[in-house]
């Protein structure tokens, strides 16, 4: 019988790549905070009209990849393929669409999408995500872009900043009259996808990766050609603060995200450093979903941030807090070594060895685990209340009271 494997594009998270995924999670964690903004969980699994009523027929998740069936309730659920819509469902289904104010949420999880795995794209992979609700001036959208570059910035990676308008209700459904106008001309040259899009959604035709419609696009409408006079000086005020705040970036008039909820800004984070240049952040406005999704009228916006593209980048700064390592003796000493442990675990780091050894075997032990401080216990320590201590950094090493510990 051969062993059960992982399925494919499903991958453990062992070793070196946990503590940098906890290490990732936990400092993305705190900058969030310092933004004020405060934590959400949702759950994985939703109805499967909340991912297709916000993220949208025309887009590739809900048409290709999501993973979607019938549960023994005869339910239509699906994995969730992204974070938003969930968060936008609580903040519906909580009410605080009615209730009114602002809310600030992030969030960290797996997500699922069926797409064939490759580096740094799983089918089961994990975001980082933030969203924000009730704040409709334009400042919010450039304090979101930089908490994502605090973020990064935090862990060390560079990259460059995409950005673009998607306009609003009242400019955009003009935009999509001129863009379908100019895509008729050549349409039987634009691939299956661009062709089912013009029906759906004629502006993700824009996003489209094939090199052939890529080359056909170029001479496409610009959006930003085409904002109302709201959207225009919106768009504007957000390159002025970006400015004034030193945060380099890029027009991109192609730039329309995967999802078809974003309206006004529209934004991506991009690195070289994994490969060929990258998405690795990337988020917008989306002013109406919430009233798509049954709720009052609020403005939105937020990110996400693809954790497994980033593991590889990134690295733990070196803490200075040392570690401990405590270990016995004398078998008559591990009572005392459990209660010193127990009490230098709220402070530290620290690790119990349950086997009595000899100095040279708890030494190599205290290496192996990382661990720069050794503490050991024999008898003679237990009947004078003392322990022996080794800093291997230092390589001091000293017999002291067990309350200097």
């Amino acid at each position: 019988m051969s062993n059960i494997q992982s399925l494919r594009g499903m991958k453990d998270i062992l070793a070196n790549d946990s503590k940098l995924f906890t290490y990732f999670c936990e400092n993305a964690s705190k900058i969030a905070k310092n933004y004020g903004f405060e934590y959400i969980e949702t759950p994985i699994l939703e109805e499967t009209a909340l991912f297709k009523r916000s993220v949208g027929e025309s887009s590739d998740i809900v048409n290709k990849e999501m993973y979607q069936f019938i549960d023994k309730g005869d339910n239509d659920v699906c994995l969730r393929p992204e974070g938003t819509a969930g968060v936008v469902r609580s903040f519906i289904q909580n009410k605080f669409d009615k209730a009114g104010g602002i809310k600030r949420w992030y969030y960290y999880g797996p997500m699922f999408r069926y797409e064939r795995p490759q580096k740094g794209r799983l089918r089961e992979f994990h975001q980082f995500g933030a969203e924000v609700f009730g704040v409709s001036s334009v400042y919010e959208d450039a304090n979101i872009i930089m908490m994502i570059k605090d973020i990064l910035d935090f862990f060390g990676i560079s990259f460059s900043l995409k950005l673009n308008s998607l306009g609003c209700k009242e400019c955009m459904p003009t935009y999509k009259e001129n863009l379908v106008t100019h895509l008729s001309s050549f349409k039987t040259e634009l691939c299956e996808d661009c062709n089912r899009r013009i029906e759906t959604n004629p502006i993700r035709v824009l996003d489209c990766k094939n090199e052939k419609c890529q080359s056909l696009l170029q001479n496409a409408p610009k959006i930003t050609n085409n904002l109302c006079a709201s959207c225009d000086s919106d768009f504007e005020k957000l390159k002025e603060i970006l400015d004034f705040n030193k945060v380099s970036y890029e027009i991109d008039s192609n730039l329309v995200r995967g999802l078809d909820y974003y309206s006004k800004t529209a934004f991506e984070f991009v690195s070289n450093e994994i490969g060929a240049q990258s998405a690795i952040a990337g988020g917008g406005r989306y002013d109406r979903l919430v009233e798509f999704l049954g709720g009052k009228s609020t403005a939105g916006i937020g990110f996400a941030i693809g954790i497994e593209r980033l593991l590889e980048l990134v690295k733990i700064k070196e803490e200075a807090e040392d570690i401990y390592y405590i270990g016995a003796l004398s078998e008559k000493a591990l009572n005392q070594v459990m209660k010193v442990a127990n009490i230098k675990r709220k402070t530290n780091l620290t690790f119990i060895e349950y086997t009595s050894r000899g100095f040279a075997k708890h030494f190599t032990n205290a290496e192996k685990v990382g661990a720069n401080v050794v503490v050991l216990i024999g008898e003679d320590e237990l009947n004078d209340n003392t322990v022996y201590v080794k800093n291997l950094t230092t390589k001091i090493e000293n017999k002291i009271n067990i309350e200097d510990l």
